[in-house]
């Protein structure tokens, strides 16, 4: 029995939203079995496979886009976003770490500025300026501790590293023609070797390769939210607008939050919600924006 056409976009969105929000939780709990950057190369691993063999099962063209350019990308969406959100993971909760990454955003505004010379205009100010009173209700600097903040910042610098791959991948996609899916494969491909000799030179704990969880954690990370979720985004891309898809994917960290909520009892403060709640204000105002 197949989908009616006009079902396949909403089908497509919440199943995205379910495995790319529940991912973050799946990390979190792989985490206890295997260090921070030691999991984060292994998905990525598992990710690139699983995108080689949708690539050569499409029969799509495997040649390599310009690699200086790939390169780059790969340092900074692979090396730098997962490695970095991964890190902020191992102290930090689930939800919280996936709301400051999804900043990424915001972060995009400023970099664009000083690359390519777009200017913020208008609407984008007002975002900006909720999203950093979100973020300060967020990080709470107030509370006195001597340990808090340190998986904020990894968070938002995750974040960052995602915003500087976004410029990268817009300069590359302007000056060559190139196919999403084979450039995805690729920058992961790049990005992979940064990776696996950080967590060489940085271990985390002793990894419980017995352990059935981790092969599951893993396997979702890698396989459906690593190689499946983006083939699902391309063709999600293909159907809808870009303003609407990135509209709705702003579901994902509001489900991060509530299945972290749920799962592992991540109770966010009330600061925190309001933060959430007004960064999430601020990315429907962008998102709104780039769709009219």
């Amino acid at each position: 029995m197949s989908f009616p056409a006009s079902w396949r976009a909403p089908a497509l969105l919440l199943a995205l939203w379910l495995i790319w929000g529940y991912n973050w939780v799946v990390s979190k709990t792989g985490l206890h079995w295997m260090g921070a950057l030691e999991f984060a190369a292994g998905r990525t691993v598992l990710a690139t496979l699983t995108l080689g063999l949708i690539l050569l099962g499409s029969r799509r063209a495997l040649a390599p886009p310009p690699w200086r350019a790939t390169l780059w990308l790969g340092l900074t969406q692979t090396t730098g976003f997962t490695g970095l959100t991964h890190l902020a993971l191992v102290a930090g909760g689930a939800g919280k770490v996936s709301v400051l990454a999804y900043t990424m955003p915001f972060w995009t505004l400023p970099l664009a500025w000083l690359w390519l010379g777009e200017r913020v205009r208008g609407g984008q100010w007002l975002a900006i300026g909720l999203a950093l009173l979100g973020l300060l209700a967020i990080l709470e600097p107030w509370r006195a501790s001597h340990t808090a903040g340190l998986p904020e910042v990894l968070a938002l610098a995750g974040g960052v590293s995602w915003a500087a791959s976004a410029i990268i991948a817009k300069q590359l996609r302007a000056s060559h023609q190139v196919d999403v899916l084979a450039l995805t494969f690729w920058q992961m491909l790049y990005g992979l070797p940064p990776l696996l000799a950080l967590a060489w030179l940085w271990p985390g704990a002793p990894t419980a390769w017995a352990e059935p969880g981790l092969w599951l954690t893993l396997g979702f990370a890698g396989v459906f939210a690593g190689g499946i979720g983006w083939l699902m985004w391309l063709m999600l891309l293909g159907r809808l607008s870009a303003g609407a898809a990135g509209l709705n994917v702003l579901i994902i960290p509001a489900i991060a939050v509530l299945a972290a909520w749920l799962q592992l009892g991540e109770q966010p403060s009330s600061a925190e919600c309001i933060g959430m709640a007004l960064i999430a204000l601020a990315l429907t105002l962008l998102a709104l924006r780039k769709s009219r």
